[in-house]
């Protein structure tokens, strides 16, 4: 795989000789069990992968050439360029401006815009409505478009079902940058509805056995379908595609489901009903990280905990999981371990951040991040641990013993 050239801040001396020792023997990736550093008086189970993917670091070091190849020029992203603080907050240190926030809210006018200005198009992508307006005020995105290339395998896979007279129901969360992405390239070749979860595909299905009215339909998914949708039409042939960061098996489940509703109401109505296979659209390291928390909540855990960007879809969803198993905390980077008697951590429910008090019990901790997340935070999360937990062994005796 392409080694990528990103700024020395996000690498790390810790986690990176753990992933190397993890490779060396398992090259296939065929063992997601963790990696368990045992200082003694604590064990720590590092997940098997997380951290920066493939479409990550290829997003950093497109952003970081824009601003070397383009000194005394002004540099906008469209949005955050992946959802992690970190990286966002030394890109505009570098002068980098965000011309939109996550939602879509606009916080540079488009008409500031020149030919001259430099534009680069996050990770997520962006909407063909949006590259209209750039393309109109002379501003050219080909050279620092950071589009993950497995979101564009998404859109590829949409357009030709699309040519297919398939309807796209994309699995998503409505205002999340990808979604509105892949919603607006989807849209320019067939018809599209959003659905974020089981329940909205269970709707859904009536709507395809006529169980529930085109009215409901549109009462539903107000906003979150094609204009010219009709769902008496439209579901007909359906396919499932996602937003990469879901949870795999959740996409799985809903395509699952859709396509035996499918099946069984061709039987019993008579009607033609068909269903298209996407199953490989789902990202890889969206299915590696996930499999490899799976395999951490194995371990009977007295706590873990998750690192990574609050609005971090794919994060949320190993917190999700992990949650399942054990006590677990949610947190940006090692400040907000405060003490050994108090922790911040993010409530993924509420949206809101919490002070939780004699967290640091027990000696068994799962350690995992998001893709967003720089592996150099992880080490710093781990020299917090082990200050706070007093550990018996330091932390290159641990790790030279991997070698």
């Amino acid at each position: 795989m392409k080694q990528f050239e990103i700024p020395s801040l996000f690498r790390s001396p810790i986690i990176s000789k753990v992933k190397a020792f993890r490779k060396a023997q398992d090259p296939r990736k065929k063992d997601f069990s963790p990696t368990m550093l045992d200082f003694g008086n604590l064990q720590l189970y590092i997940a098997r992968h997380f951290g920066f993917c493939y479409g990550v670091e290829n997003a950093i070091e497109i952003a970081y050439r824009a601003v070397e190849e383009n000194k005394g020029k002004r540099i906008f992203l469209l949005s955050q360029m992946i959802h992690n603080p970190t990286v966002n907050e030394d890109l505009t240190q570098h002068g980098i401006r965000f011309i939109q926030d996550t939602s879509g809210k606009q916080l540079i006018s488009w008409d500031e815009l020149t030919e001259n200005d430099v534009v680069i198009i996050p990770a997520f992508g962006t909407t063909l409505e949006i590259e209209t307006i750039l393309n109109e005020r002379g501003v050219s995105t080909e050279k620092y478009n950071t589009t993950c290339p497995f979101v564009e395998k998404v859109w590829n896979r949409a357009e030709k079902l699309g040519t297919e007279n398939h309807t796209l129901v994309i699995h998503g969360k409505y205002n999340h940058e990808e979604t509105r992405a892949t919603f607006s390239h989807t849209a320019a070749n067939s018809e599209a509805v959003i659905i974020k979860n089981m329940e909205e595909a269970a709707f859904l299905a009536k709507c395809i056995t006529g169980e529930a009215s085109k009215e409901e339909f549109y009462a539903y998914f107000k906003g979150k379908h094609t204009p010219g949708f009709d769902p008496e039409i439209h579901l007909s042939k359906i396919g499932v595609i996602n937003q990469t960061t879901m949870l795999a098996t959740e996409t799985q489940e809903i395509a699952e489901f859709l396509k035996q509703t499918t099946e069984r109401f061709a039987v019993t109505s008579g009607k033609d009903k068909t269903f298209a296979d996407t199953r490989d659209t789902l990202c890889y390291a969206t299915n590696d990280n996930q499999s490899a928390t799976e395999a951490l909540m194995k371990e009977q855990l007295d706590f873990a905990i998750v690192v990574g960007g609050y609005n971090s879809s794919n994060t949320t969803h190993l917190v999700e999981l992990l949650e399942q198993s054990c006590p677990t905390y949610f947190i940006k980077d090692e400040s907000e371990m405060l003490s050994s008697d108090l922790i911040r951590s993010f409530n993924i429910h509420t949206h809101e951040t919490e002070q939780i008090e004699n967290w640091l019990s027990g000696s068994k901790i799962g350690i995992t991040s998001g893709a967003s997340c720089p592996d150099s935070i992880i080490d710093a999360v781990i020299a917090k641990l082990l200050q706070l937990k007093k550990s018996d062994l330091p932390i290159d005796e641990v790790i030279s013993q991997l070698n």
